[in-house]
């Protein structure tokens, strides 16, 4: 894996930057300025708001109405679809970067998807919660129920989530479909970069989300 440099986000006080998430501003620093992006499954448009101050060229798709209606109002360029259904509409090369934000565990097919954004993206930023955090197997081994967290508050019977993973997961996938990594950053539970060169068994435990920065491998 290249140890690529996250880009500075020049322009945002400290204020600012407070009013976004970890992850987003992690994910922003990851694309080039003045880059074409499409962000799937963008909600209310946070991150597509963020990358806009970086003269980012953003679109959006999102599947609920109320997400779309809220990004429109904001002036995004944003459109109701599903990630599972409608990103093969997408030509191949169609954006230099495409982000799955804390949405790849919400697909029904997370491999296809994976590779449907390999293909109309030059490169893949996918950020998801991860299932081998520490206090997610704490909660499995004491409470004996599935486990709730601030990221992740829905009930078992009440989420949108259906396809957990882990981080470890998540590489074995990569390497499975010959994705190459470019940058791979696991944060821990305040948002904070974990050590780069720590090994994956470490990230799988106390890293609570993982963010990848992906391009195709060879031959693809």
């Amino acid at each position: 894996m290249s140890v690529q440099e996250v880009l500075p986000l020049d322009g945002l006080t400290t204020e600012q930057r407070g009013q976004f998430r970890a992850d987003h501003l992690l994910v922003a620093g990851m694309v080039k300025p003045g880059s074409k992006v499409l962000d799937v499954g963008c909600g209310e448009g946070d991150l597509l708001q963020l990358l806009e101050t970086r003269g980012i060229d953003g679109r959006g798709i999102e599947l609920s109405r109320e997400g779309v209606n809220r990004c429109v109002a904001k002036g995004l360029a944003v459109v109701q679809g599903d990630a599972d259904t409608d990103l093969v509409n997408y030509p191949d090369d169609a954006f230099d970067y495409v982000i799955l934000s804390q949405t790849l565990q919400a697909t029904r097919q997370p491999k296809v998807v994976l590779e449907n954004l390999l293909r109309i993206g030059r490169r893949a930023i996918v950020s998801f919660p991860n299932f081998g955090f520490w206090k997610m197997r704490l909660q499995l081994l004491v409470g004996g129920h599935m486990p709730r967290t601030e990221n992740l508050p829905a009930s078992w019977y009440d989420t949108a989530n259906i396809h957990f993973c882990t981080i470890k997961d998540f590489v074995e996938l990569c390497d499975a479909i010959g994705v190459k990594m470019e940058r791979a950053e696991a944060l821990d539970l305040y948002g904070r970069p974990l050590r780069l060169r720590m090994p994956w068994w470490v990230w799988n435990l106390f890293g609570e989300q993982g963010v990848f920065l992906l391009t195709r491998g060879q031959g693809k």
